[in-house]
């Protein structure tokens, strides 16, 4: 197959219109046409069909397309790796860090990409996951580390890799506790709580539970970003969960204490990547990384 023939048609079929391929890439619609009338002759069916005054795809078109956009992802990705990757380890690592995974298991995670026999740099973007995931998707960023997988909604080429499972502790600060005698998770009736965001991966998890144990929480603050629930949390604004592998972080300062644990409810962490079979040095040292974590708390 001539993958320059390829091209044309991926271009067109992402562009919709073989007017709009030819201008964004700098070839006359002719030249594209005739390209594309090469490509289904070689394949001996047609790619496209008329529909009035637009062109779509045949269901021929349709699985050539799928197989292009992963041919043409492979290629992005393999020239991203031979420019950037030079001695096998990266200059610089570019990593998304969705607001809703705590920043210190974000850090724990992340050290090992940084440290080895060829120094490398981390630029590190927290945003949201959308967000992430869009720049992730042109090579913006080599990885993102989110609570939940990719997103059945969100269009783009990329692969789930699971990092740890963990459940969840509802933390206070110790003042907060002094005056409520309360048994948990009744003690969750009484006492004000900090929660996740009504998307986040944690709070979808955790919301079943509440329900099942019939907890009528009073609700006095919802937030996407983890380390400013956490914050409020210190302040002694209400109750929070977080993720059990990261609450010795929580605890380390001395004013927060353990309100309960919820072992039937688990959360887990990602890293999403441009690559189905994981190469960067650096995302392997994350995954790496992650086991070992996974391994300390199973311990």
């Amino acid at each position: 197959m001539n993958h320059k023939h390829l091209f044309y048609f991926w271009k067109v079929a992402k562009a919709g219109s073989v007017a709009r391929a030819a201008e964004a890439i700098n070839v006359t619609p002719q030249t594209l046409s005739g390209q594309i009338g090469l490509l289904e002759a070689s394949l001996g069916t047609e790619l496209f069909a008329r529909q009035g005054r637009s062109i779509v795809l045949t269901e021929a078109g349709k699985m050539a397309l799928e197989y292009a956009d992963e041919l043409f992802a492979l290629s992005a990705e393999l020239e991203v790796m031979i420019k950037h990757h030079p001695k096998g380890r990266p200059a610089e690592f570019r990593v998304g860090v969705s607001d809703a995974v705590p920043k210190s298991l974000a850090c724990r995670l992340l050290q090992p990409a940084i440290h080895g026999e060829h120094s490398t740099r981390i630029v590190c973007r927290e945003w949201q996951l959308d967000r992430l995931l869009a720049q992730l998707a042109i090579h913006q960023l080599d990885m993102v580390i989110s609570d939940g997988p990719i997103p059945p909604s969100f269009s783009v080429r990329a692969y789930n890799h699971r990092l740890l499972e963990s459940d969840l502790t509802f933390l206070a600060a110790k003042r907060l506790l002094a005056d409520n005698p309360a048994p948990f998770p009744a003690c969750l009736n009484v006492l004000p709580v900090l929660l996740p965001g009504e998307d986040s991966a944690l709070r979808a998890a955790l919301q079943p539970w509440l329900e099942r144990k019939r907890i009528r929480a009073r609700v006095v603050g919802e937030f996407d970003d983890t380390a400013l629930m956490a914050a409020f949390g210190q302040a002694g604004v209400g109750v929070f969960p977080v993720p059990s592998i990261a609450v010795e972080e929580f605890l380390a300062a001395g004013e927060l204490a353990v309100v309960g644990r919820i072992d039937e409810v688990q959360v887990s962490y990602f890293a999403i990547s441009v690559e189905r079979r994981l190469t960067h040095p650096c995302v392997l040292a994350v995954t790496q990384s992650a086991q070992r974590m996974g391994l300390s708390a199973a311990g």
